[in-house]
């Protein structure tokens, strides 16, 4: 069994971490793939709130990028050791991109078992219901998805 587990640090996805923990140790899974989606920050409204010049915008832009790429390392690393503590094989996989269409298409194309993603992430959106991310997976999504809450 392929499992596709979605990390972005938020409360929800550590629950979904253990929720895969628990299903991978029953069912003793082949894979675990830990996945963590990230868009990059393009607009200098983003990291200033006052006018400066296009080349110092530039630099902020990359700076908080690569503050958020050593985030995103540490969220994975985080979740992968929590994993394999339990025993369980797990490998990694950060990608840029819009997350719910990222994931989706990862778990296509990976031929996953299903995909766990928790039931709301880090977006300033809250649905009442499910998080935008995890309700477009599973609208996208031939795979099997377990949205925990």
């Amino acid at each position: 069994m392929k499992l596709l587990l979605c990390v972005d640090g938020s409360k929800e996805s550590e629950k979904a971490l253990d929720k895969a923990v628990m299903i991978a140790s029953g069912c003793k899974a082949d894979q675990v793939t830990v996945l963590h989606v990230f868009e990059k920050i393009t607009s200098p409204s983003h990291v200033v709130s006052t006018h400066q010049d296009a080349p110092e915008h530039m630099e902020l832009i990359t700076q908080a990028n690569d503050e958020l790429l050593k985030d995103h390392e540490e969220i994975l690393d985080k979740a992968i050791a929590k994993i394999v503590s339990h025993g369980i094989k797990a490998d990694k996989m950060m990608e840029e991109g819009h997350p719910a269409q990222t994931i989706s298409r990862i778990a296509e194309e990976g031929d996953y078992d299903m995909v766990i993603i928790g039931s709301r992430g880090l977006s300033g959106l809250k649905e009442k219901l499910l998080g935008s991310v995890s309700n477009a997976v599973l609208q996208r999504t031939h795979t099997s998805v377990l949205v925990v809450k």
